[in-house]
């Protein structure tokens, strides 16, 4: 079964994004479009062999803990390893460190296919390599030689220790605490909840890359240190218990193959932990997995997106069902509902979310790659500003293309005998996973768009005008090109209304709306991600050869259409909420909430 479009990726790495300034580059100079191409085939071959074929047995079998041991299914072990010794979990780091220094863009091209061949067993690959990485960049010599490898090879897996029960999303809260030792380790004592891969038996090892704060020390962020703690010690005599006691597992709505953990530490026993990095610098070093795993949730979001889009697709394309409207020949045969238009409506807006979501993700790798290479200032800026954006827009239009991937089955889409059911409940957390769409509201509007003076905000205009100016020159485009220029004028108006409302009122006023702001700011951004996909398209279907190739540029531009005609249309709602003078939300008595 077809669960991503492997034309789709080479149109973006190959026609629509910029690399050559990569491949001039020493650091990625052997990714050629050859070797790009093989990549991609690798990785779909990895999916095709390990992840899909388990997908659904995941959630038929779900995770389960037992007599003080979590449970899982052995295919999550051997998708591990299958990654990990195929190179894919450290593929984008350097020779140093025996990686592949594949370019970021590409490496998230690749993790898109196995994200939507099975996003709940790569995940706990993926979600390794971004506390590898932690390891990498901040940790000692002895730190890297000790885990990086066992890690990589997927026989080791990584997590992200940080929210507690009191604490939830707010980390200055949190209370687990250390008291160093005279051999250099800490003692770590606390609790953490919602432990994505927290701990299962398909693998020798758990690493967490755990936040605590100093025992007695500064309150709030300051204090807050990051920790390598083990479940199991390496050391001569191999593997010893480090007291990382599992509490329980959490039964979850969805990814039921995809542990979420209750762990204690240092209630057992001594639990040591390794500092990484300097200490108090605990949530700085974070924010670089943090942000990985922002990008890494609106990766997991698209791949379901991706999945039910093609599911529905194949369903649409075999059942049939009703008469054109008009027909009223009962002996005539029915025709395919692909053909019925509501239908289209429904396809085309899960291709919309589907393909601009993955336009934005791999833009946003291409900046994280060229500022790699060049240190440049403006791919940080844009990198920081559209990460909000990566991560949720394919987490909430996800959510919603999936539902109407279900509608477009009817009945049957509501059963276990076609996935969607399965991948609506599958993606329901994304916009809740590593941060809720409204903390990155928060974070957009209040601090992205005004960080070193706006400077990030009016690189991106310049990105978006380049595109409208090259859009204006066909006719094919000219519409959409109009439809986001005047967007963008709206927008620089509700922009200028808010920085003064941030001036003279009460902060809550000024982010009360936060979140339909990252709606609204979102929507133009993934409008930019299709004017940008149909000049591509414009330029390449003079010379397209055979109806396949003619047919798949088409679609970008009718898409393209669709998505300013159907979905981008609704940002004139949502400027007038943000210019209303009406605080509906703030002036609301938790009294009238019956």
């Amino acid at each position: 079964m077809q669960f991503i479009s492997l034309r789709n990726l080479r149109f973006m790495l190959h026609e629509v994004l910029d690399l050559s300034e990569l491949r001039n580059s020493e650091r990625f100079k052997d990714f050629d479009q050859e070797a790009i191409d093989f990549s991609l085939d690798a990785a779909q071959q990895l999916a095709d062999q390990y992840l899909w074929p388990v997908y659904r047995e995941m959630d038929r079998n779900k995770a389960y803990f037992k007599d003080g041991e979590v449970h899982v299914l052995p295919a999550v072990g051997e998708g591990m390893r299958a990654l990990g010794e195929s190179g894919w979990l450290s593929a984008a780091w350097g020779f140093e460190h025996q990686g592949q220094q594949m370019p970021l863009t590409v490496h998230n091209a690749g993790s898109l296919i196995f994200q939507a061949a099975n996003g709940n067993l790569a995940a706990y690959g993926f979600l390794t390599t971004g506390a590898a990485n932690l390891i990498r960049e901040f940790g000692s010599e002895e730190l890297k030689q000790t885990y990086l490898q066992k890690m990589a090879s997927g026989r080791w897996q990584g997590t992200m220790a940080l929210t507690e029960p009191q604490a939830g999303s707010s980390l200055s809260d949190i209370t687990t605490y250390y008291e160093p030792q005279a051999d250099g380790t800490y003692l770590i004592y606390g609790q953490k909840i919602y432990i994505s891969g927290g701990d299962h038996n398909s693998v020798e090892n758990v690493v967490h890359l755990l936040l605590a704060r100093q025992k007695d020390g500064p309150k709030g962020v300051r204090g807050v240190s990051l920790f390598v703690v083990p479940k199991h010690l390496p050391g001569p005599d191999g593997l010893t218990d480090n007291n990382v006691t599992t509490a329980g597992i959490y039964g979850k709505m969805g990814q039921r193959g995809y542990v979420a953990a209750h762990l204690m530490y240092g209630e057992q026993g001594p639990t040591r932990g390794f500092l990484v990095g300097e200490e108090f610098n605990g949530l700085k070093n974070m924010f670089l997995m943090m942000n990985e795993a922002r990008i890494g949730t609106g990766m997991m979001a698209t791949g379901s997106a991706s999945a039910a889009y093609y599911a529905s697709l194949t369903y649409a394309r075999e059942r049939p069902q009703g008469r054109h409207p008009g027909n009223k020949d009962i002996n005539a045969p029915q025709v395919r509902i692909i053909e019925h238009a509501d239908v289209r409506r429904m396809l085309l807006f899960q291709k919309a979310v589907v393909e601009g979501s993955i336009a934005l993700l791999l833009q946003c790798s291409l900046y994280e790659d060229t500022y790699r290479v060049t240190q440049d200032d403006r791919s940080r800026l844009l990198l920081e500003l559209l990460t909000p954006i990566a991560k949720s827009f394919p987490s909430e239009y996800g959510n919603e293309a999936v539902s109407l991937g279900m509608q477009v089955l009817g009945g049957a889409g509501y059963t276990d005998d076609f996935p969607l059911e399965q991948i609506f409940r599958d993606i329901r957390v994304n916009s809740i996973y590593e941060g809720t769409t409204t903390i990155h509201g928060l974070d957009l509007l209040g601090r992205k768009v005004m960080m070193e003076e706006g400077k990030a905000v009016q690189f991106l205009a310049t990105e978006m005008q380049q595109e409208i100016n090259n859009a204006e020159q066909t006719e094919a485009t000219r519409e959409i090109a109009a439809a986001l220029a005047l967007g963008m004028e709206s927008m620089q108006q509700v922009l200028g209304t808010l920085l003064q409302l941030a001036q003279r009122d009460d902060p809550r006023v000024f982010l009360a709306d936060a979140t339909v702001f990252l709606d609204y700011f979102g929507l133009h951004v993934i409008g930019w991600m299709w004017l940008k996909q149909a000049n591509a398209a414009v330029r390449a279907l003079p010379n397209a050869e055979g109806d396949d190739e003619t047919a798949f540029y088409q679609s970008k531009i009718q898409t393209a259409r669709y998505f300013f005609t159907y979905v981008f249309a609704r940002t004139a709602g949502l400027r007038r909420t943000l210019l209303a003078e009406t605080r509906i939300t703030l002036n609301t008595d938790e009294a009238w909430l019956l």
